[in-house]
């Protein structure tokens, strides 16, 4: 008891102590340390803006998907170029790297556990040891990794190698839109419509644990799509070397479906907020794919109703020379200097600083596909979101892809051409890059204070 009053005491003393330099006036919690001012590796911002989203220079009606409708876009940062296979790497082998050492901790190696007590109480969940190296050629270490390993019958040469398959990520993601739906006890809503778009939230989910989703995914890449994607074609060899050879690695990654790359959006949050807290900082907002709203802002570069990125109809410069990675003839894949993916950054940026924004590959967008995307969003941020299940129909599982590939027609490299692939599905000329919400209007302006506010 005299324990918890000198508690209180202390608690007390702080409350109306410890704050005694601000002299009684109101000035806020101080000192709370901010990283969003820094710029981001390899990311531009992009301040926000109003657009006519859908509209273009060629602008006949059989061209057109949607009517265009002006949208508003609140500041962001984006990649500069596409997600590259050594980024994409450095996610696979940190997802080897935990598998492997839970994998030591279960086979009871030393070193690997870390005893740590939560609340007075062992953890019930040991936390792993990251610090301490895996020497991947002892003999202790390989007998109890053997398993992450290909079985013996399936090795290529005899060659002992990681298995793919066992190559699954971890990781949790919150429903907002469930959770900010109205409890089921709304009435006039029949029962068959509860839970949908239509509806008051499902029945049963009044906690917060309801809307913690968690999700298992195998995050390797599908690296035999150069060949299923095309028929009586040689490319055996390249889709075998692609994501593998140190001569690919700045190449867009592909084979990569939309929740593998929803999987690395959230890898990444979770990567750069453990740093930040490690250090005292505040956690800065996750990363995740672009709105389809978003990226057209970001790909017209800023000029409006124009076709490409670098603005006009055309497609070559006044030289002649073509300004992406396309198919500019039916069948010329190399007349633009790239018969598949070319290396990221190769053409020139548009105004936002932005590479390959038209062709190289076409990029995944959050943003479910639907027709009528434009009628029913919201002017205000516009997103269509639904979250398909396995089971669910095909249609549902459509997800909006833009920007065109190199094995497109200039048509497909507009920035207000839509199209789509199903969530589940990789292709050899589907990438993506990743965007971050900006708390603010323009870069710094959250570093002003009361007295320098005119």
């Amino acid at each position: 008891m005299k324990k918890l009053f000198l508690l209180l005491a202390v608690a007390t003393a702080c409350l109306y102590g410890c704050q005694s330099s601000d002299k009684g006036e109101l000035v806020g919690v101080q000192n709370r340390p901010y990283f969003e001012d820094i710029d981001l590796k390899g990311m531009v911002f992009i301040e926000q803006g109003n657009f006519s989203m859908g509209a273009g220079t060629q602008n006949e009606t059989y061209g057109l998907t949607s009517q265009p409708r002006t949208m508003q876009v609140s500041s962001f940062f984006m990649d500069e170029t596409e997600i590259t296979n050594n980024e994409y790497r450095q996610f696979v082998n940190w997802v080897v790297d935990s598998i492997a050492r839970r994998m030591l901790v279960n086979a009871g190696v030393e070193g690997f556990q870390v005893e740590e007590e939560e609340d007075g109480e062992p953890r019930e969940v040991p936390l792993l040891n990251k610090k301490a190296k895996i020497r991947w050629n002892d003999a202790e270490i390989r007998e109890a990794l053997n398993d992450l390993y290909f079985a013996e019958k399936d090795r290529f040469y005899g060659q002992k190698s990681i298995d793919p398959s066992k190559l699954n990520y971890e990781y949790y993601w919150v429903d907002y839109r469930d959770a900010a739906k109205k409890d089921d006890n709304v009435t006039g809503v029949k029962d068959e419509y509860r839970g949908t778009m239509f509806g008051s939230r499902p029945k049963g989910l009044n906690n917060r644990s309801s809307f913690i989703h968690k999700e298992v995914i195998n995050i390797y890449p599908d690296t035999l799509c150069w060949i299923h994607d095309y028929t009586y074609s040689m490319n055996d060899d390249f889709g075998n070397q692609y994501f593998n050879s140190p001569a690919y690695d700045n190449y867009p990654v592909v084979g990569i479906t939309w929740n593998q790359a929803k999987a690395f959006c959230a890898w990444r949050s979770l990567y750069l907020n453990n740093y930040l807290s490690s250090i005292g900082y505040a956690n800065m907002h996750d990363f995740r794919l672009p709105s389809e709203a978003e990226w057209e802002y970001a790909a017209r570069g800023g000029m409006a109703q124009q076709s490409y990125p670098w603005g006009g109809p055309y497609v070559r410069n006044p030289n002649g020379c073509f300004l992406a990675n396309y198919e500019p003839l039916k069948g010329a894949y190399d007349d633009d200097g790239g018969v598949r993916t070319l290396m990221v950054g190769h053409y020139a940026p548009n105004d936002y600083g932005l590479y390959d924004m038209a062709g190289n590959v076409s990029e995944w967008c959050n943003d479910s596909y639907n027709e009528s995307t434009y009628i029913v969003a919201n002017a205000l941020a516009p997103s269509y979101q639904y979250d398909a299940a396995d089971d669910a129909p095909i249609a549902m599982k459509r997800k909006v892809v833009r920007g065109g590939s190199w094995k497109d027609q200039k048509y497909f490299i507009q920035v207000q051409t839509r199209s789509y692939e199903f969530q589940d599905t990789s292709k050899s000329f589907i990438g993506f890059r990743c965007v971050q919400t900006y708390m603010g209007r323009v870069k710094g302006d959250n570093l002003k204070t009361a007295s320098n506010i005119k």
